[in-house]
């Protein structure tokens, strides 16, 4: 009697294991695959009983997505060893986009299912059960740095964001709240880099919310910062259309160079979005307003210079492109504005001697410009600079016949 009770026990307790599931968190559970146990839990979730059942769905999926994931990071191990051992012909082929999308659902479900285990339970008190998962898939979420360099070299410009854009979004996430600074810090040397490029490529796929997430990573970086806040820049002003809109992204301009005075990229953007919704006034009183609080500020004098040019008013022009050449002697974008902006005056002058010398001056400037950049890659000097030979010295003469060779 006493062997049939111990049976009778046994078989109690087998037929009660999931005696506290509902039905529709048993098939979540016995489904075999990752894709399935996903499609069950999504066509079910409002069906599980409570929070506790929905974490640990989730966590089934953290289970079926790490098995996959496991079976394919060993083969890329195993065939590390082998390469260093000289024996690369024992290589396996292995599964790389399967293994970090792997990876990607993995972490995925780990969230949902941290999110439902830190609920309460019906006694009103949080109890996790899954604490574990923070330190488990760490290695995981830091393995999709290679996933996304992987893409990249495949060009697979999707992929690449999915497994950069899980890396940083995982990170910050309630999954890993519980993870020290000292892992964190570790990867602080590419952490930066990584959100820049995964920005431009959220950008370029016109996630614009990804976007700005990743390039606010990225600023933190102090290496990356000035890329960064350029990329920034450009996503704020991404798709304006509108007077209202310029209006709302000079407002966003005008918030960061509270915050960044000294910021001359923000100054240019600023200048253009006014310039380019007509109102020059307003363009011109940015510049000014620069001035004020630096009279040496290149952006201002070049600014300033261009659009005196652009209003062909030639004496501002030479003024301030004089004063930014002083600022920068080194550039050789403004060296050929001011050289033909001479080159215009002197064609304009009557008289012989002073035109001569007017003319020099601009060759002295076009000459510069093409010692600073032989090869025309910021401006393109060339023709502007025979002009200048042709009206000092004739067509003749061999200094504008060699200038005639670059025009």
């Amino acid at each position: 009697m006493k062997k049939v009770m111990i049976a009778a026990v046994m078989l109690l307790g087998a037929s009660t294991t999931f005696a506290g599931d509902s039905e529709a968190l048993k098939q979540i559970l016995k489904a075999g695959t990752y894709a399935e146990a996903k499609a069950l839990l999504e066509q079910n979730l409002n069906n599980l009983a409570n929070a506790a059942e929905k974490a640990k769905a989730y966590n089934q999926l953290v289970e079926l997505a790490m098995n996959k994931y496991n079976n394919e990071s060993k083969i890329v191990t195993q065939n590390q060893m082998n390469d260093q051992l000289k024996q690369s012909d024992k290589n396996q082929a292995y599964d790389t986009i399967g293994m970090y999308n792997a990876a990607v659902d993995a972490l995925n479900a780990a969230q949902e299912c941290v999110k439902y285990d830190a609920e309460p339970n019906e006694k009103g008190k949080v109890k996790p059960k899954y604490t574990g998962l923070a330190d488990r898939l760490w290695p995981v979420h830091t393995d999709l740095v290679n996933g996304g360099q992987a893409a990249a070299q495949k060009q697979d410009a999707d992929n690449v964001l999915k497994y950069w854009g899980t890396f940083l979004d995982s990170e910050s996430s309630d999954l890993f709240k519980s993870i020290g600074e000292d892992k964190r810090k570790a990867e602080d040397s590419y952490r930066g880099q990584v959100a820049r490029f995964a920005a431009v490529y959220a950008y370029q796929a016109k996630k614009l919310d990804a976007a700005n997430r990743y390039v606010e990573v990225a600023m933190k970086d102090t290496a990356e910062f000035k890329n960064a806040f350029n990329l920034k820049l450009l996503i704020m002003g991404d798709g304006l259309k509108t007077k209202e809109d310029s209006l709302n992204y000079i407002g966003k301009l005008k918030e960061l160079q509270a915050q960044y005075p000294d910021n001359d990229v923000i100054l240019d953007k600023l200048y253009n979005t006014y310039s380019g919704m007509g109102d020059k006034a307003g363009a011109k009183q940015v510049l000014n307003d620069a001035l004020a609080k630096n009279p040496k500020n290149f952006v201002a004098l070049a600014d300033l210079g261009m659009l005196a040019i652009s209003e062909n008013n030639e004496k501002d022009a030479i003024h301030y492109l004089k004063l930014a050449v002083e600022v920068q002697p080194e550039n050789p974008i403004v060296h050929t504005y001011l050289g033909t902006v001479l080159n215009v005056k002197a064609s304009n002058e009557m008289v012989k001697a002073t035109r001569n010398v007017i003319f020099d001056e601009a060759i002295k400037h076009l000459d510069k410009a093409k010692e600073l950049d032989p090869n025309k890659q910021q401006a393109n000097w060339g023709y502007n600079r025979y002009q200048a030979y042709y009206g000092r010295y004739g067509e003749a003469d061999p200094r504008t016949k060699d200038a005639e060779l670059d025009k």
